[in-house]
């Protein structure tokens, strides 16, 4: 694992781990952590399995803190200053290694790969791990012809027993967007507690489909 440190576009320095893979790299990804102000960070345990399992087929892998968060500089941004935050980790991570770029998030960190996903063309694939129910009830949250015109491979991954979403709302939320699929693990949590790594697998998975050459 290598410690960095890269800038936003307003100027705040935010801490970070490159995960490199054993073999030559053939993809980069980023991954979103959950809310800064409910214990989210890049150390979560379900972020750590899914950094190794994308490594381990062939990505270089781009784990970070948001702004405010442990050693990175400024304060909680409301998703929008996070976007901007997720937007310099995949330029830094892009530096890396030519090729596609899997976007991915857990929970609040969904919500923030959604909003850079759509308006970042270099995002080639998102996976969305625990996405909130209520964040799509928000006036905010992007219009139903803005997700129907994004064409790019989106995966939704939720646990049966999530108790901010449930399975029926993740469903419908995947048919909104052309190339939207849903998984649903039977028995798992809002964060997979002790099914990290099957979480982990399926977004693997997708990224070797979608976010590979």
């Amino acid at each position: 694992m290598e410690p960095l440190r890269f800038e936003t576009s307003d100027g705040l320095t935010l801490e970070g781990e490159l995960r490199r893979p054993t073999t030559e790299p053939v993809a980069s990804a980023i991954i979103c952590h959950p809310h800064p102000l409910q214990g989210g960070s890049k150390d979560h345990p379900i972020l750590w399995a899914i950094r190794n399992e994308l490594a381990h087929r062939g990505f270089v892998v781009l784990a970070f803190n948001f702004r405010g968060v442990m050693g990175s500089e400024g304060e909680y941004g409301g998703g929008v200053g996070e976007t901007l935050d997720a937007r310099a980790a995949l330029d830094r991570v892009r530096g890396e290694v030519e090729g596609p770029s899997v976007v991915t998030g857990v929970s609040f960190g969904a919500d923030v790969a959604l909003r850079l996903a759509l308006e970042d063309d270099r995002v080639a694939a998102l996976a969305l791990v625990g996405f909130v129910e209520e964040y799509a009830e928000r006036p905010e949250f992007p219009s139903e012809d803005r997700l129907s015109a994004f064409e790019r491979p989106a995966l939704f991954l939720s646990g049966e027993r999530d108790k901010f979403s449930t399975p029926e709302a993740i469903r419908a939320m995947a048919l909104m967007l052309p190339n939207g699929e849903a998984v649903i693990l039977e028995e798992a949590d809002h964060l997979f507690f002790r099914r990290e790594r099957e979480a982990a697998a399926v977004v693997g998975d997708f990224a070797a489909r979608f976010g590979t050459p």
